[in-house]
């Protein structure tokens, strides 16, 4: 047990020691804290629109620009980590040591991991400089920072199984971002264009004052109705959809996040707007409706307070991150089995030393 962490450990060390070198490193992270930067404080001086306290809306606006800048950089740390090597001709090299296969994927994927957490360790003097403006709560940055911490390293072991099973290093790190963005960008597509193939059909029935019941100022004098209008349209529908959303990782981070409201039901940051609005397409579509201006007491209003939504609903957060992990596990396994030495079969080309 105590020479696999060593060996793990060498691995994690040569890589993280060659990232430290490059100064490209350091740009990246200087560019990513100028952007940080510039948001943060673009959103305290826009806080006003928000409210007395602007801490939870720029909490989360951070939260989410960190992520996204995780989605843009974690691709080419960790997209050519291993066929990288191979075209160097240092990976023989490593394989011919005491270090296994399984040793060598993860001390890549934990080093990719390690520097992609570089721009959330950048960006955690912003999120305290925005919680300290007021109104943030701890439980939900806590929660924010460990769940886009786990977001980070799925992005990273996708690259790192796609670098070990692809032999040029070009394709691996495309093939991460387009997966990437199949995650992120995809979803949406998918679950707006699904709920357009399979609508349903809704049956609307209003009932409105006539022209007779109010007189020439617009007053309402006499409570007469004319009959029914009843019309049916198709409305898409996306209750049966809704776990491909949840293979998005923004939706997986607002939905593991503490939902917060304010007296209103109104959500305090966009952490709880997304939650809602997810949450909301897992509630069927009423197939009727009724309205009436004479009985309003029969009118079907199926407009509920965020919270009651948020306890009828399954956790989509759950779902989402099970998918992910399932599909980082994969992947590792796969650059596991691609990294097995002695090789069976090398594609043609392929560099050994």
């Amino acid at each position: 047990m105590r020479s696999s962490v060593l060996a793990v450990g060498t691995v994690v060390d040569l890589e993280l020691r060659q990232r430290v070198r490059s100064t490209a490193w350091y740009v990246l992270l200087g560019v990513a804290a100028v952007l940080l930067l510039s948001v943060t404080l673009l959103l305290l001086a826009t806080a006003g629109i928000f409210g007395r306290d602007g801490g939870p809306q720029t909490v989360s606006a951070v939260v989410f620009f960190v992520l996204l800048l995780g989605t843009l950089v974690t691709p080419a740390l960790s997209g050519g980590a291993i066929n990288g090597d191979r075209d160097a001709g240092t990976l023989a090299t490593t394989q011919v040591t005491l270090i296994r296969g399984w040793q060598l994927v993860l001390g890549k994927f934990l080093a990719a991991w390690t520097a992609a957490l570089a721009f959330l360790v950048v960006a955690l003097p912003f999120l305290l400089i925005a919680a300290a403006f007021g109104g943030a709560d701890p439980a939900v940055l806590l929660t924010a920072l460990a769940v886009t911490v786990l977001e980070l390293g799925v992005i990273a072991a996708l690259g790192v199984g796609f670098s070990a099973v692809i032999s040029r290093p070009i394709f691996s790190v495309v093939t991460t971002y387009l997966v990437v963005a199949a995650l992120s960008l995809g979803t949406l597509v998918a679950f707006g264009l699904g709920g357009l193939v399979a609508p349903v059909k809704v049956t609307n029935t209003s009932v409105f004052y006539s022209e007779g019941a109010f007189d020439a100022d617009g007053k309402l004098v006499r409570p007469v109705c004319d009959p029914p209008v009843v019309q049916t349209y198709d409305v898409p529908s996306y209750d049966r959809l809704w776990p491909i959303l949840a293979a998005n990782p923004y939706v997986v981070l607002a939905d593991a996040v503490p939902g917060r409201f304010d007296r209103t039901g109104s959500p305090v940051d966009a952490f709880a707007a997304l939650k809602v609005a997810e949450r909301g397409v897992q509630v069927p579509i009423a197939r009727t409706s009724y309205h009436s201006d004479c009985d309003p007491s029969r009118d079907t209003d199926d407009q509920r307070r965020p919270e009651s939504v948020l306890a009828s609903t399954v956790p989509t957060w759950t779902v989402g991150l099970a998918i992910h992990l399932v599909l980082a596990v994969l992947a590792l396994l796969a650059a596991v089995r691609a990294v097995r030495t002695p090789a069976r079969r090398l594609a043609r080309g392929t560099r050994i030393a």
